[in-house]
This record gives C-alpha cells, sequence and structure tokens, in this order.
C-alpha cells in the first residue's frame, strides 16, 4: 500500500485552467432595493455556476424576504436539531451509526425550496433534514434516532432508514439508492406526471458501477431524472483528489448535460434545483447537479473528523463559508430583519428543538411484535413467518 501511495503522489496534478466554482455563502449582491413586501432581484457571484454540455442558470434571481427568513428559519432548525442528535449520540441515547449535515444545511432546504410534495427525493443516510422538510416531524425524526414508536419509521430504521410521504428515504447502501432514483423517475415518464426526482449521492459513492448504469438507462429512456452528487470533499476519510481520477462531477454523464453549483449558498443551490426541474420536466431528459459543499462533522458520529484534514482548515469553513451566516449576512445588510430578530428565530428553533427531543425521550420503544411487521405490505402477509431459528416462527 506504501508503494501504491508513493505512485499516487508521483502522477502529476492536472492544470485546470477553467475558474473555479465558488464556493463562498455570502456573495451574491443586490440587484435593486431589496422590499419588504415584494419580489426583488438580486445577483448570484459570476462564479456560483459551471456548466458541461450545457448553458447555467440565470445569476439574476427573483427572492423575497418571506422566503429568505422562511429559509433561515429552516436551515437554524435543522442544524439545531443535528446538534441535538450530536449530544444524544455522545450521551449514548443513540446508537449505532450516525451521519450530520451540519454544514450542508443549504443543499437540502434548497432542493426543497424548488420542488412540490408531488416531487421525488431519493438519497443515501445524510438526511436527516428532509425529514422535517418534507412533511415529518423534529419529533418524528429524534423518536426515529432513538428507536422509539414515535419515529418517523416506527423505530426500527434508526439514523440511515428515514422515511416520509414525500421523501423515499433514506438509504443505507452506498449509491443503491441512485438506481432506484431512475425507477423513480421512470415511473413519473410512464404516468406522464410533470414531476422531477433527485437522486442524491455523495462524492464517495460516485464511482460505483451502479451509478454510470443509471445514468445510461436515464439517458437512453429520456428521464426526467437529477442526479444530484453532494460532494463534500470527502468519501468517508478519503479526499476526492485520492480516490477520483476526474473530481468534477457534474462532467461524468458522457452525454447527459450537467452543472456545478456552489453548495454553500442557498440562494445559488435554491436558482439551480428550480432551474434543473424546469430542464427535465421539459422532456430534455437528465441532468447531472453536483452541489459543492463541506461538512464539519466526520463522516458519521465514530469519526473524528481529524485525521484526515486539519482543525485549521474545518474551522476556516466555519468561520468563513458557513451557509447560515452567509444567509444572515444578506437578511442583515438587506434591511430585511434585525440582528435582534434572527437571534430571536435561532431562540425559537432552539426551544422547539429541545421541546421535540424530550417528546421523543417519552416515547417507548417498540413492541417486540414489532420486529414481525412491515416486511410485506399490509394485507400481504403470509399465514406466517420464520424467525432464526426453526422453532421461531410468527403468526400473523
Amino acid at each position: 500500500m506504501a508503494s501504491l501511495a508513493r505512485i499516487r503522489t508521483a502522477v502529476p496534478r492536472r492544470m485546470h485552467l477553467a475558474r473555479a466554482i465558488q464556493t463562498a455563502a455570502d456573495t451574491t449582491q443586490l440587484h435593486q432595493d431589496a422590499s419588504h413586501s415584494e419580489p426583488f432581484t438580486v445577483k448570484l457571484h459570476e462564479d456560483s455556476f459551471r456548466g458541461f454540455r450545457t448553458d447555467t442558470p440565470s445569476l439574476d434571481v427573483e427572492v423575497t424576504k418571506e422566503n429568505l427568513l422562511k429559509w433561515y428559519r429552516q436551515m437554524t432548525v435543522i442544524r439545531r436539531t443535528e446538534q441535538a442528535a450530536d449530544a444524544l449520540y455522545k450521551q449514548k441515547l443513540i446508537r449505532g451509526f450516525c451521519h450530520l449535515a451540519i454544514g450542508q444545511e443549504a443543499i437540502s432546504v434548497g432542493i426543497d425550496s424548488a420542488t412540490t410534495f408531488e416531487d421525488k427525493i431519493i438519497s443515501s443516510y445524510r438526511t436527516h433534514p428532509f425529514v422535517i422538510l418534507r412533511g415529518g416531524t423534529i419529533k418524528s425524526l429524534m423518536g426515529e434516532l432513538l428507536g422509539r414508536e414515535c419515529g418517523v419509521s416506527k423505530g426500527k430504521g434508526g439514523s440511515m432508514h428515514v422515511f416520509t410521504e414525500a421523501f423515499q428515504g433514506g438509504h443505507g447502501i452506498v449509491g443503491a439508492q441512485v438506481p432506484l432514483g431512475a425507477g423513480l423517475a421512470f415511473a413519473q415518464k410512464y404516468l406522464g406526471k410533470k414531476t422531477a426526482t433527485f437522486a442524491m449521492y455523495g462524492d464517495g459513492a460516485s464511482n460505483q458501477g451502479q451509478v454510470f448504469e443509471s445514468f445510461n438507462m436515464a439517458k437512453l429512456w429520456n428521464l426526467p431524472c437529477i442526479f444530484v452528487c453532494e460532494n463534500n470533499k470527502y468519501g468517508m476519510g478519503t479526499s476526492a483528489e485520492r480516490s477520483s481520477s476526474n473530481t468534477e462531477y457534474y462532467t461524468r454523464g458522457d452525454k447527459i448535460p450537467g452543472i456545478q453549483v456552489n453548495g454553500m449558498d442557498i440562494i445559488a443551490v435554491h436558482q439551480a434545483s428550480k432551474w434543473a426541474k424546469e430542464w427535465v420536466t421539459s422532456d430534455k431528459g437528465p441532468l447531472v447537479v453536483e452541489f459543492v459543499t463541506y461538512r464539519y462533522a466526520g463522516h458519521s458520529m465514530s469519526d473524528p473528523g481529524t485525521t484526515y484534514r486539519s482543525r485549521e482548515e474545518v474551522q476556516k469553513m466555519r468561520s468563513t463559508q458557513d451557509p447560515i451566516r452567509g444567509l444572515q449576512r444578506y437578511i442583515s445588510e438587506w434591511g430585511l430583519a434585525s440582528e435582534d430578530d434572527l437571534k430571536a428565530i435561532d431562540k425559537e428553533a432552539k426551544a422547539e428543538v429541545d421541546a421535540a427531543v424530550e417528546e421523543a425521550k417519552a416515547s417507548p420503544f417498540p413492541n417486540e411484535k414489532e420486529l414481525w411487521t412491515d416486511i410485506y405490505s399490509a394485507g400481504t402477509e403470509p399465514a406466517y413467518m420464520r424467525g432464526r431459528e426453526r422453532e421461531e416462527v410468527f403468526h400473523y
């Protein structure tokens, strides 16, 4: 392995003459005076997008005070929820795998802002935010993490297997959700629905064969599927540069066009998601979207996140490119809310999350009989089911 590492480091890095994507969270500028009651236009940084085989979304974005404050509250609630999960895990109240999305809040909120509950979103296991955004509650999410009856998956799925009627999961096998997403998009096209599927995966899953197989089928059948790569720079403990010969993930679709997006600016994410949905619902076929982002915590709670990157790197990202601070700056500088108003939102979010945690903790653990339910859809169960041993039989 040491010799392989030497070979790898001996390979000269390719020179990229194209301008790099902008990943600052606060570079959007007012294009006209901000309004408290009417939509107004802002202009994204010129390097917010890069395109492959396609033009990129417009840099001029129409926003409203209502939406900006809504996004701020949603991202704040999500971060508070993830921080609460961190604390509960360290208290050993949450067990097993647990992957936090702290630092990546703009992506889930931005995608949700550009979709309806008729659209499909399917992802891997860093997906707690989508439960809150798409029909679940903080209590149902925390209950699931704690393995309680009130959990969104009845306490039987845990952190990696969360679902709502408007969110298709929550999948633990790396990359396996991508072909499922292509299948969802196939169903949408078959049924003649003008809706989109966002099939999400990380840079760590991007080299999976099933991802490329899904690309091929989606292009072959012209499916309304948006393949979303959340590039947070590290697949578990391996940097993108060490694992991928091509780290421009938006170019990997071969004949499928792609765009690369600043995933730290909520306005850029919203604009890209809206543009992507319009693309696939206009019968233009699939699209690859790469959101360049960053996770502050380790890959999972068992990963300190500092053995393969420096503490200084993480701190720099927190202090200079945080998506919530970026939106906070927009709201304050554009005169849409005062610092006290934003502090009140944060205080309300913390109180809401704290109350939900206590309610979830008060919920009982599932009855042992629940081990036998949800194996088959209701009404299709066999007469009985055998357990681990021949003598262990459950009759329905």
